[in-house]
């Protein structure tokens, strides 16, 4: 990644205070960037604005509920009031509900938080941030937080999350046709953490749920509230479940945005082996059967 490219940028971050929003932030900080993360974590916010500033980098750290239009408003305001500009804006928060058993089954409440934050979340944050970034005169960028799971493949596990994020992943590159036919300056980016289960607090959204969308249960009705509670319950199915470090996801992106590339995301044989799996099931009008997580 040559440092030189972000030196002087500012970065806007959504979900920014922990896992890979928090990578991201000191990658890009590293760099040179200005950094302005939004959140609605106080605890890992408080965290993340003393380990930014003991490092010297420059940062705004605001709550920001991406669910409103008007937090991201306030967001986008802070970072002008602070920086006077915005080059890169990374709408990267998202949550998983923990839900479990069969789709009939689950509670609406998982199904409204889960697409309140994972789909309006990017929905909002193209809707605020867009009609400011395409008023700059030089190339700016936004890179959506996407999953393999719901872009390219389907894991049974989680079909609320998978259902958001492919979503999340149509309405990515639907902006990025909109802005090339458009021959607008702005480099839109589909972000892909992987390629193995990064290790983020992703399993313990809960501590995040708001009032309004408490079911009463504490913890995950998966029984999975993190990644080691995943890598357990893999180890006793007699399965070696691959993780992948935040930082690791950072550095990828990192590498990638200054070439303008969509797909910011890093594949395995067994990745590749998934997608082809699901072409030729398409192409071929095979029965689809399910992938395993890793």
């Amino acid at each position: 990644m040559s440092n030189e490219y972000y030196e002087g940028k500012t970065a806007v971050i959504t979900g920014g205070a922990s896992g890979v929003g928090r990578s991201l932030a000191f990658g890009l900080g590293r760099a040179g960037a200005n950094v302005v993360i939004g959140d609605v974590d106080a605890s890992a916010m408080e965290s993340m604005a003393k380990d930014l500033s003991s490092e010297g980098i420059s940062n705004r750290i605001e709550r920001c509920d991406v669910t409103d239009k008007a937090s991201l408003q306030s967001l986008l305001d802070a970072s002008l009031e602070t920086f006077g500009k915005v080059d890169l804006v990374f709408a990267n928060a998202g949550i998983g509900a923990g839900e479990a058993g069969p789709i009939w089954g689950f509670s609406e409440k998982d199904w409204q938080w889960c697409f309140n934050v994972n789909l309006w979340g990017a929905v909002n944050s193209i809707s605020v941030f867009m009609p400011y970034l395409i008023t700059r005169p030089e190339r700016t960028h936004i890179i959506i937080t996407g999953s393999g799971n719901g872009a390219y493949t389907v894991l049974p596990d989680v079909p609320i999350y998978t259902a958001t994020k492919a979503a999340v992943h149509t309405i990515t590159e639907n902006l990025h046709y909109q802005v090339q036919m458009g021959g607008l300056p702005v480099v839109v980016s589909a972000l892909f953490p992987g390629p193995h289960v990064v290790e983020t607090g992703l399993f313990n959204s809960g501590r995040v749920r708001p009032e309004e969308f408490d079911k009463g249960v504490t913890g995950n009705e998966t029984g999975i509230n993190s990644v080691e509670d995943m890598k357990r319950m893999a180890e006793e199915f007699g399965f070696d479940l691959k993780t992948t470090h935040p930082d690791e996801v950072a550095e990828m992106a990192l590498a990638g945005i200054p070439d303008g590339n969509f797909w910011l995301l890093a594949h395995t044989e067994e990745s590749m082996a998934k997608v082809q799996r699901r072409a030729d099931m398409i192409i071929n009008k095979t029965t689809p059967v399910p992938e395993s997580v890793g």
